[in-house]
Order: structure tokens, then C-alpha cells, then sequence
């Protein structure tokens, strides 16, 4: 699937989606039809795909929102212009599969913001992070605000935007902005061994992870934890869960760690 026209390439390779942002001219801005790409691709996962991976093409992940686009708006304009981009990475959190972000080069601005909303965020060494909009007069709109506090905290994200203050990958792997660092060029391998062992698990628990712990970890204890009572029993019921136990019970399931 080809959107070249709006900035993105799209392609399955088995139950493996490839959603690469395709702006290099621009560094990857986002613009407006691109947002709305997105929220169509991830509204419509093809049949048969168990994870995505979200990429940049060319030198950066994403240097953020085209600001060019951003000086045309009127305040009514600017809120649901906003909303627009919390429909499309809502459709990237709680979609139908998990998502794993690829990031090298600038993740900056609105790119982080899309790599917030993923499920798993793998960068490689080149990878640097920042929220400039304490500099350009503006504010945060596509959902940082809600995501970020809660990888790195208000403190760091207000450092961010305050001072200016640029992450590396090393580092944003210390303060828990990503989950794994790998060197150049190895990112893809990373990414996809991940999507290949997140595709081999069972749908449901799958859909319990990104669906529901989310909102369980919101949740009062009292509503949490029957919640959760509620979501095992539903997982352990599938069949496919069934099997898998009994796979294990019969020794023919790997232990952990090997």
C-alpha cells in the first residue's frame, strides 16, 4: 500500500506491518494529511497482522509538526486541529495491534509524540530527543502532555520545554523514554526480532496488554484489580491459551530464558 502522495509507505511482510513516514525533504514533518494517513492506516489493520512498526525514511524519525501549516490557524482552528492528532494516536495506542516505534536521527516535537503513543520504542544510537515548543511560542498538542508524564515524568518533560533540553538515546533510554538502544543500522533487526516474538503470542493477551493494562494502571486499586480478575479470566478461557498451557505443562513450550 503506497502513500507516497501524503507522505507514508505502507507494506506487510507476513503478519509484520511497515508504516514508514516519507517526508526526507522535510525531515519527516508531519502535516496534515499525513496525521490523517496515519489514523486511516491504523484504523484499517489489514487481516492477519499481529504488530506494527513505525519508522522514519531517510536521515531522521521525525522532526515534528510542519510548522509552516501551523501559522495559517485561528485559536478554533488550533483546538481541533489538536483533536485531529488525538484521534490518529489514538488509533496508534489502542488500536487493534501492538506498535512498535523505530527511531533514529530527530524524534523531536510532534515525532515524539507519535513514538509515545506506541507500545515498544527502539532507537538506535543517532537518535535524539527534544520538545521545542517552549521555544517556538507554542504548546504541545498531539497528546505529550498525557503520554510523556507518564514514561519520564512532569519534571523532566517540563525541563524539556522549558530549557530546551535534548536527550540522547542513552539517555532517554535511562530515564525510561525508550526501551532498548542498539547500534546504527541495527534498529530494523531489533524492531522486527520484537514484532516476531509480540506476533507469536496470543491475540488475547496481546489485546489485554495494550488495551486494558493502560487503563487498569488509571484505575483505583478496587477497580483495577477486579479488572484484571475480569481480563484473566477472559485470556486464560480462549482456546488458543488453553493449548499453549498445555504445550508448557507437556514440556513442549520453551522455559523462560531459554
Amino acid at each position: 500500500m503506497n502513500k507516497n502522495n501524503i507522505g507514508l509507505e505502507v507494506h506487510q511482510e507476513e503478519d509484520i506491518l511497515w508504516v514508514g513516514i516519507h517526508r526526507p525533504a522535510k525531515r519527516n514533518a508531519i502535516n496534515d494529511a499525513l496525521i490523517q494517513g496515519l489514523e486511516e492506516t491504523f484504523s484499517q489493520i489489514p487481516d492477519g497482522v499481529k504488530c506494527a512498526i513505525i519508522y522514519g525514511i531517510g536521515e531522521h524519525f521525525s522532526a515534528g509538526l510542519d510548522l509552516s501549516e501551523l501559522s495559517e490557524r485561528d485559536a478554533v482552528a488550533g483546538l481541533h486541529h489538536s483533536r485531529m492528532w488525538h484521534k490518529a494516536l489514538d488509533r496508534i495506542q489502542f488500536g487493534t495491534v501492538p506498535v512498535i516505534a523505530l527511531l533514529h536521527g530527530a524524534v523531536v516535537g510532534g515525532g515524539l509524540e507519535i513514538a509515545s503513543a506506541c507500545h515498544i520504542r527502539v532507537a538506535e544510537k543517532s537518535a535524539f530527543f527534544a520538545l521545542p515548543e517552549g521555544q517556538r511560542g507554542i504548546f504541545v498538542g498531539g497528546g505529550a502532555s498525557v503520554r510523556l508524564p507518564k514514561l519520564i515524568g512532569v519534571s523532566r518533560m517540563s525541563d524539556m520545554m522549558l530549557t530546551g533540553r535534548v536527550f540522547r538515546a542513552e539517555e532517554a533510554e535511562n530515564i525510561g523514554l525508550v526501551n532498548y538502544v542498539v547500534e546504527e543500522s541495527q534498529g530494523k533487526v531489533k524492531a522486527l526480532e520484537l514484532a516476531k516474538r509480540i506476533a507469536s503470542n496470543a491475540g488475547m493477551t496481546n489485546y489485554a496488554i495494550t488495551q486494558v493494562l493502560p487503563r487498569i494502571a488509571e484505575s483505583s486499586q478496587e477497580q483495577g484489580l477486579i479488572t484484571e480478575s475480569l481480563i484473566a479470566a477472559i485470556a486464560q478461557d480462549a482456546g488458543e491459551a488453553k493449548q499453549r498451557l498445555q504445550d508448557f505443562l507437556q514440556g513442549r513450550a520453551k522455559k523462560v530464558g531459554e
